[in-house]
């Protein structure tokens, strides 16, 4: 078997653990496999050269940002190396230029264009453990590319499609999916296995176990991922294809974004083009817009809702007063929260929302927002009531038993 490794910065975040990388490595090898691994930058070691940067500019340019920043995991991926030589085992550490990962032009948050994987299928066909710098390409100018933040996960997705490898083991210090946040509800489960759609759900919807681009890559070029611990030899969580099996459950699990903030237009002019308009200028200044709710029209004006993330809101402010002469008025409420229950089974069983809905008036929690999918319903609530929503949820869907 071809099986591609990758582990998070808390996994490698010391030297101790970097052996115990190459520990877990060897084993793989020892039992018959091919492996290709890929690395993050040691934790903390971003932000640290982040810092760096900072002292002299505070807005560097992105072309040399990416230069800093890729060295992070191209030093694991060396020390990595070198501790599999020391236990035996013959590797090869490669940045993501020598690995063959081309992306388009767009520094900082690049986009993987193609692999050409002949130079780690060479290196594997001579018997070594080829270990990839990840976050990392280069593009047609020459010059190094970086992923985005958790841009390693979709570099290991991506070498998997390219290597047609068996599977993608996505190693942190969590052992697997669980049915929520165990750290707000103790009850929670870890899935044996989870479709690429719940979990590319989960993952938009504030899951931090598996970057979302990385799961939309792995269901395209149908690669199977499992996500394990680097600490423990727990079995992990199967992400992969949806099947029948799966509708008979009715919610796998319940996700919370802390990270939302509502935008509230009163007295907007109801004429044509201005919801237009106003979502343009927010799309312009690269503002993602998640649920929108738009009341019908009154005496010529209407009112209109909208959540941003948090980190946006004075940007999204700053644009909406520039439309002052269109809107009556305006408020913003940073403590609100959202809260999703998400589950494939939703498709053939009705009612879902109803219990939701239910569950957590009897709490006496307001819902504010609402928006649905095929497999998901979100619902946006004062963020005072975050934990106890998704207590709520999960026992409702009876997800502890």
């Amino acid at each position: 078997m071809l099986i591609v490794h990758k582990y998070g910065g808390t996994s490698v975040g010391s030297l101790e653990r970097i052996t115990n990388v190459a520990t877990r490595v060897a084993r793989a090898r020892d039992e018959g496999n091919d492996v290709v691994v890929v690395v993050s930058a040691m934790s903390g070691e971003t932000n640290k050269l982040i810092d760096f940067a900072k002292y002299f500019s505070e807005n560097p340019s992105k072309r040399e940002m990416d230069m800093l920043l890729s060295s992070g995991e191209r030093v694991t991926a060396a020390l990595l190396a070198i501790a599999l030589q020391e236990q035996g085992v013959d590797a090869i550490a490669m940045t993501g230029r020598q690995a063959g990962i081309k992306t388009d032009r767009f520094h900082t948050y690049a986009r993987i264009e193609s692999i050409d994987p002949t130079a780690m299928n060479n290196e594997i066909a001579a018997g070594k453990v080829v270990v990839v710098a990840g976050f990392q390409g280069i593009n047609e100018d020459g010059s190094v590319t970086t992923l985005g933040r958790g841009g390693s996960d979709l570099s290991a997705v991506a070498i998997a499609g390219a290597l047609n490898a068996d599977a993608c083991e996505i190693y942190s210090d969590v052992d697997g999916i669980y049915t929520t946040d165990p750290r707000i509800e103790p009850k929670a489960q870890k899935m044996d296995f989870i479709s690429y759609e719940e979990m590319l759900e989960l993952a938009s919807l504030g899951a931090k176990v598996l970057q979302n681009r990385s799961v939309e890559l792995a269901k395209k070029l149908k690669v199977k991922i499992v996500a394990k611990s680097s600490f423990s030899d727990a079995e992990g969580t199967v992400i992969g294809e949806e099947n029948k099996e799966m509708e008979e459950v009715l919610v796998s699990g319940i996700a919370l974004d802390r990270n939302q903030a509502r935008v509230t237009l009163r007295g907007v002019s109801d004429r044509p083009g201005i919801a237009a308009e106003i979502f343009n200028k927010l799309a312009h200044e690269q503002i993602n817009v998640d649920m929108i709710i738009q009341n019908a029209s009154n005496d010529g004006t209407t009112n209109l809702g909208f959540t941003v993330p948090q980190s946006e809101l004075a940007n999204a402010k700053a644009v909406m007063e520039a439309f002052d002469h269109d809107i009556g008025g305006m408020d913003f409420d940073d403590s609100v929260c959202k809260v999703s229950v998400v589950g494939v089974g939703m498709k053939s069983h009705s009612g879902v929302a109803a219990a939701a809905f239910t569950a957590l008036a009897n709490e006496n929690i307001n819902i504010e927002m609402i928006s649905t999918s095929e497999i998901k319903i979100s619902m946006v609530v004062a963020e005072k009531y975050a934990e106890l929503a998704v207590r709520t949820l999960h026992s409702v869907y009876k997800l502890d038993q």
